[in-house]
């Protein structure tokens, strides 16, 4: 039998790859009024590996690359938003949830991309998108790609401009969203139960302490790998590039490739 989709509040985490969307997901998961998926089997308990509607990320190239494909952008366009895409959906990620509670988390990084298909599904769900400095984003990328042999192919230049296309996706999607929270990973590492305080007053659900302890400081490894990565002949020239020409657009989300430890106001979403 189809759950009741009404009786439920949906939230959709999205946000690129080692942005911190697991660890977003995992905290509101723990409040007793929300559930969401674990252990699942699927890589990272991400919705997109537990359904069969539409493509999960790595079909259009995975970390790094699949916003560049323009399937990838779903909207609600899509020839699939329908009420069996939906009854599909609430039935293979009904098996994971705990339909006794309230609030329903579903996170899966390209949701960044695919917030108006979603909500086109789901009207009056609610999207909690999360952004991280595109320079750690990049270096934790290519970490990835290295132990799988793919990191020749993302570069530094190339993975920002990635995180850009998709960040600047997300923002002209922002203005077709009825309920929107973008959240910076920075700010979440830095204050935890106050961000997540706003993130289940924005759910619905009493905030409460997370007890969540982050090391703090963690992007400067990955400022570190930029700087070496700068002077290296191998790849300096690439950085400079991306630092003359990608750091306005960069700077529209309060990040700087020139000056990383900086750490300015998100511009208005919508």
């Amino acid at each position: 039998m189809t759950m009741d989709w009404n009786a439920h509040t949906f939230v959709f985490v999205g946000g690129l790859h080692r942005s911190g969307t697991t660890l977003l997901a995992r905290c509101l998961a723990e409040h007793p009024g929300v559930s969401g998926f674990s252990g699942t089997g699927a890589r990272e308990d991400e919705g997109q590996h537990l359904q069969t509607v539409y493509r999960p990320g790595r079909v259009y190239g995975g970390p790094g690359r699949f916003g560049f494909d323009p399937e990838a952008h779903l909207t609600e366009t899509s020839p699939l938003v329908s009420e069996d895409s939906r009854d599909r959906l609430l039935e293979e990620w009904g098996r994971h949830w705990d339909l006794s509670r309230q609030v329903l988390v579903e996170k899966s990084p390209p949701n960044l991309i695919r917030m108006r298909f979603l909500q086109a599904l789901f009207p009056d769900s609610l999207m909690v998108m999360m952004l991280r400095h595109p320079i750690a984003v990049a270096a934790a990328t290519r970490q990835f790609g290295r132990a799988r042999r793919m990191w020749k192919r993302m570069t530094y230049s190339s993975l920002i401009e990635h995180w850009l296309h998709c960040h600047e996706l997300m923002l002209e999607d922002a203005a077709s969203i009825d309920h929107l929270l973008v959240m910076r990973y920075e700010e979440l590492v830095a204050s935890p139960d106050e961000r997540l305080a706003d993130v289940f007053r924005f759910a619905g659900v009493e905030p409460r302490p997370s007890g969540l302890h982050v090391r703090t400081g963690i992007n400067d490894g990955y400022f570190r790998r930029w700087s070496l990565a700068h002077h290296n002949p191998g790849t300096g020239s690439d950085i400079e590039r991306a630092m003359e020409e990608l750091e306005g657009r960069v700077a529209r989300f309060g990040y700087s490739l020139q000056r990383p430890q900086s750490l300015a106001p998100l511009e208005e979403v919508g």
